[in-house]
């Protein structure tokens, strides 16, 4: 009969793992270098985090910024573009001659001098 009692008078114990507050719906995979992987890792150890508590703090707190901003991207365009016209002149030097094509050569490869001298000027 207490038997009985007991499991009437208490409810029962639920067991396992408590349930979390916030719960994570999502997550992403990162490869990593084994180097990279012991790098991070020491990083957390120091922190007195996980290593995925650590990575998503990093995450949270990186500042990004681009290689290049649109103007410079703009500037690489064209000095690609004129890099492709100095090789369809040497191109055409080697056919022709290269007196006929000097003097295109020589406002082309002054052009890309005025450019590259603006892209170092106004580098960081």
């Amino acid at each position: 009969m207490k038997t009985i009692e007991k499991t009437v008078n208490k409810e029962k114990a639920k067991g396992g793992r408590p349930i979390k507050i916030l719960k994570k719906e999502s997550g992403i995979r990162v490869r990593l270098s084994k180097t990279e992987r012991y790098l991070i890792s020491e990083k957390a150890k120091k922190a007195g985090l996980k290593m995925s508590d650590w990575l998503r703090q990093a995450a949270k707190c990186a500042k990004i910024t681009s290689r290049f901003s649109p103007d410079e991207m703009g500037m690489m365009r064209t000095l690609t573009g004129m890099a492709n016209n100095l090789n369809q002149l040497t191109k055409l030097a080697h056919q022709q001659g290269l007196l006929v094509i000097q003097q295109k050569c020589r406002e082309l490869l002054s052009l890309i001098d005025d450019a590259l001298k603006s892209f170092v000027r106004d580098d960081r």
